[in-house]
Protein backbone atom coordinates (compact mmCIF):
# COMPACT_ATOMS: atom_id res chain seq x y z
CA UNK A 1 0.00 0.00 0.00
CA UNK A 2 1.33 3.41 -0.95
CA UNK A 3 2.50 5.72 1.81
CA UNK A 4 0.63 9.00 2.16
CA UNK A 5 3.17 11.75 2.70
CA UNK A 6 2.86 14.81 4.89
CA UNK A 7 4.56 18.11 4.08
CA UNK A 8 8.26 17.88 4.91
CA UNK A 9 8.26 14.09 5.19
CA UNK A 10 11.11 12.06 3.67
CA UNK A 11 10.97 8.38 2.71
CA UNK A 12 13.20 5.75 1.12
CA UNK A 13 11.73 4.76 -2.23
CA UNK A 14 13.29 1.28 -2.22
CA UNK A 15 12.00 0.49 1.27
CA UNK A 16 8.49 1.62 0.44
CA UNK A 17 8.55 -0.30 -2.85
CA UNK A 18 9.89 -3.45 -1.20
CA UNK A 19 12.99 -3.55 -3.37
CA UNK A 20 15.28 -1.49 -5.54
CA UNK A 21 13.53 0.97 -7.80
CA UNK A 22 15.02 1.80 -11.18
CA UNK A 23 12.07 2.89 -13.33
CA UNK A 24 9.67 5.33 -11.71
CA UNK A 25 6.90 7.58 -12.90
CA UNK A 26 6.11 10.82 -11.15
CA UNK A 27 2.50 11.69 -11.81
CA UNK A 28 1.08 15.13 -11.08
CA UNK A 29 -2.60 15.91 -11.10
CA UNK A 30 -5.16 18.55 -10.23
CA UNK A 31 -8.78 19.49 -10.85
CA UNK A 32 -10.43 22.77 -11.70
CA UNK A 33 -12.15 24.09 -8.58
CA UNK A 34 -15.90 23.78 -8.83
CA UNK A 35 -18.10 26.84 -9.10
CA UNK A 36 -21.64 27.49 -10.35
CA UNK A 37 -20.38 28.72 -13.72
CA UNK A 38 -18.31 25.58 -14.26
CA UNK A 39 -20.82 23.19 -15.81
CA UNK A 40 -18.19 20.80 -17.11
CA UNK A 41 -16.64 20.00 -13.73
CA UNK A 42 -13.63 20.02 -15.94
CA UNK A 43 -10.59 17.88 -15.62
CA UNK A 44 -7.78 19.59 -17.46
CA UNK A 45 -7.72 18.26 -20.95
CA UNK A 46 -5.50 20.63 -22.86
CA UNK A 47 -2.62 21.62 -20.67
CA UNK A 48 -0.31 22.57 -23.46
CA UNK A 49 -2.54 24.35 -25.83
CA UNK A 50 -5.19 25.07 -23.24
CA UNK A 51 -8.40 26.76 -24.32
CA UNK A 52 -9.04 30.38 -23.66
CA UNK A 53 -12.26 29.67 -21.79
CA UNK A 54 -12.65 30.66 -18.18
CA UNK A 55 -12.78 27.03 -17.03
CA UNK A 56 -9.42 25.98 -18.45
CA UNK A 57 -6.15 26.31 -16.61
CA UNK A 58 -2.81 25.65 -18.26
CA UNK A 59 -0.73 24.03 -15.52
CA UNK A 60 2.68 22.65 -16.45
CA UNK A 61 4.85 20.14 -14.62
CA UNK A 62 8.64 20.45 -14.71
CA UNK A 63 11.66 18.57 -13.34
CA UNK A 64 14.98 20.30 -12.62
CA UNK A 65 18.18 18.28 -12.18
CA UNK A 66 20.75 19.55 -9.64
CA UNK A 67 24.34 18.64 -8.77
CA UNK A 68 25.99 18.63 -5.34
CA UNK A 69 26.64 22.38 -5.57
CA UNK A 70 22.91 23.06 -6.07
CA UNK A 71 23.61 24.07 -9.66
CA UNK A 72 20.89 23.28 -12.16
CA UNK A 73 22.25 20.90 -14.80
CA UNK A 74 19.18 20.32 -16.92
CA UNK A 75 15.42 20.87 -16.92
CA UNK A 76 12.57 18.81 -18.34
CA UNK A 77 9.45 20.83 -19.14
CA UNK A 78 7.04 21.52 -21.99
CA UNK A 79 9.78 23.09 -24.14
CA UNK A 80 12.18 20.18 -23.54
CA UNK A 81 10.40 16.90 -22.92
CA UNK A 82 13.55 14.81 -22.52
CA UNK A 83 16.71 15.34 -20.47
CA UNK A 84 19.91 15.67 -22.46
CA UNK A 85 21.20 12.40 -20.97
CA UNK A 86 17.94 10.59 -21.78
CA UNK A 87 17.20 9.46 -18.21
CA UNK A 88 14.08 11.60 -17.76
CA UNK A 89 11.16 11.90 -20.20
CA UNK A 90 8.08 14.10 -19.85
CA UNK A 91 5.12 12.42 -21.58
CA UNK A 92 3.33 15.72 -22.20
CA UNK A 93 -0.42 16.16 -22.10
CA UNK A 94 -2.72 13.54 -20.57
CA UNK A 95 -6.12 13.61 -22.31
CA UNK A 96 -7.92 10.77 -20.58
CA UNK A 97 -10.44 13.04 -18.90
CA UNK A 98 -10.36 10.69 -15.89
CA UNK A 99 -10.68 12.81 -12.76
CA UNK A 100 -8.61 10.33 -10.76
CA UNK A 101 -5.74 10.12 -13.21
CA UNK A 102 -2.47 11.95 -13.69
CA UNK A 103 -2.59 15.16 -15.70
CA UNK A 104 1.09 14.97 -16.52
CA UNK A 105 3.64 12.20 -16.09
CA UNK A 106 7.43 12.41 -15.92
CA UNK A 107 9.25 9.09 -16.37
CA UNK A 108 12.58 8.71 -14.60
CA UNK A 109 15.12 5.92 -15.14
CA UNK A 110 17.00 6.23 -11.85
CA UNK A 111 19.67 3.80 -13.05
CA UNK A 112 20.57 6.20 -15.87
CA UNK A 113 20.56 9.48 -13.94
CA UNK A 114 24.18 10.73 -14.17
CA UNK A 115 26.27 10.26 -11.03
CA UNK A 116 26.81 14.01 -10.68
CA UNK A 117 23.04 14.57 -10.36
CA UNK A 118 22.00 14.34 -6.72
CA UNK A 119 18.46 15.71 -6.77
CA UNK A 120 15.43 16.07 -9.01
CA UNK A 121 12.98 18.79 -8.03
CA UNK A 122 9.42 18.66 -9.41
CA UNK A 123 7.30 21.78 -9.82
CA UNK A 124 3.93 22.86 -11.20
CA UNK A 125 3.30 26.28 -12.74
CA UNK A 126 0.20 28.09 -13.90
CA UNK A 127 1.42 29.18 -17.34
CA UNK A 128 -1.71 31.23 -17.99
CA UNK A 129 -1.42 33.02 -14.67
CA UNK A 130 -4.51 31.77 -12.85
CA UNK A 131 -3.87 31.33 -9.15
CA UNK A 132 -4.27 28.09 -7.22
CA UNK A 133 -7.54 29.48 -5.87
CA UNK A 134 -8.97 27.94 -9.04
CA UNK A 135 -7.23 24.58 -8.50
CA UNK A 136 -8.13 21.79 -6.09
CA UNK A 137 -7.17 18.17 -5.40
CA UNK A 138 -3.56 18.73 -6.46
CA UNK A 139 -1.25 15.77 -5.86
CA UNK A 140 2.00 14.19 -6.88
CA UNK A 141 2.77 10.48 -6.69
CA UNK A 142 5.62 8.09 -7.32
CA UNK A 143 4.74 4.91 -9.23
CA UNK A 144 6.97 1.86 -9.74
CA UNK A 145 6.98 1.71 -13.54
CA UNK A 146 7.90 -1.98 -13.52
CA UNK A 147 4.62 -3.10 -11.94
CA UNK A 148 2.58 0.14 -12.03
CA UNK A 149 2.20 0.10 -8.24
CA UNK A 150 1.92 3.43 -6.47
CA UNK A 151 4.77 3.81 -3.96
CA UNK A 152 3.98 7.19 -2.40
CA UNK A 153 1.45 9.98 -2.79
CA UNK A 154 1.53 13.56 -1.59
CA UNK A 155 -1.82 15.34 -1.60
CA UNK A 156 -1.78 19.14 -1.57
CA UNK A 157 -4.66 21.28 -0.41
CA UNK A 158 -2.81 24.60 -0.55
CA UNK A 159 -5.24 26.78 -2.45
CA UNK A 160 -4.40 30.46 -2.55
CA UNK A 161 -3.04 33.38 -4.49
CA UNK A 162 0.13 31.63 -5.65
CA UNK A 163 0.67 30.58 -9.27
CA UNK A 164 3.16 27.76 -8.72
CA UNK A 165 4.19 25.04 -6.31
CA UNK A 166 7.46 23.28 -5.56
CA UNK A 167 5.95 19.82 -5.16
CA UNK A 168 8.62 17.31 -4.22
CA UNK A 169 12.22 16.22 -4.54
CA UNK A 170 13.71 12.82 -5.39
CA UNK A 171 17.32 12.70 -4.23
CA UNK A 172 20.30 10.45 -3.54
CA UNK A 173 21.26 9.74 0.07
CA UNK A 174 23.70 7.04 1.20
CA UNK A 175 23.52 5.31 -2.18
CA UNK A 176 19.74 5.12 -2.27
CA UNK A 177 16.98 7.27 -3.69
CA UNK A 178 14.62 9.08 -1.35
CA UNK A 179 11.62 11.35 -1.77
CA UNK A 180 10.99 14.59 0.10
CA UNK A 181 7.50 16.13 0.10
CA UNK A 182 8.16 19.88 -0.17
CA UNK A 183 4.81 21.53 -0.96
CA UNK A 184 6.06 25.12 -0.96
CA UNK A 185 4.00 27.75 -2.75
CA UNK A 186 5.62 30.17 -5.19
CA UNK A 187 4.81 32.43 -8.13
CA UNK A 188 5.84 32.23 -11.77
CA UNK A 189 4.70 31.15 -15.21
CA UNK A 190 7.56 28.70 -15.78
CA UNK A 191 10.18 27.00 -13.63
CA UNK A 192 12.67 29.72 -14.66
CA UNK A 193 10.72 32.20 -12.52
CA UNK A 194 10.92 29.82 -9.56
CA UNK A 195 14.64 29.15 -9.50
CA UNK A 196 15.39 31.45 -6.52
CA UNK A 197 12.73 29.54 -4.55
CA UNK A 198 13.65 26.08 -5.87
CA UNK A 199 17.42 26.19 -5.30
CA UNK A 200 17.31 26.13 -1.47
CA UNK A 201 15.40 22.85 -1.70
CA UNK A 202 17.78 21.23 -4.21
Amino acid sequence: MAVSLQKGQKISLSKEAGGELTQVKLGLGWDVAQNPQDKKGGFLGKLFGGGSGGDSIDLDASCIMFDTNKQAIDAIWFSQLKSKDGSIVHTGDNRTGDGDGDDEVINVDLSKVPANVVSLVFTVNSFTGQTFETVENAFCRIVNANNNQEVARYNLSAQGGHTAMIMAKVYRHNNEWKMHAIGETASGRTFHDLMPAITPHA
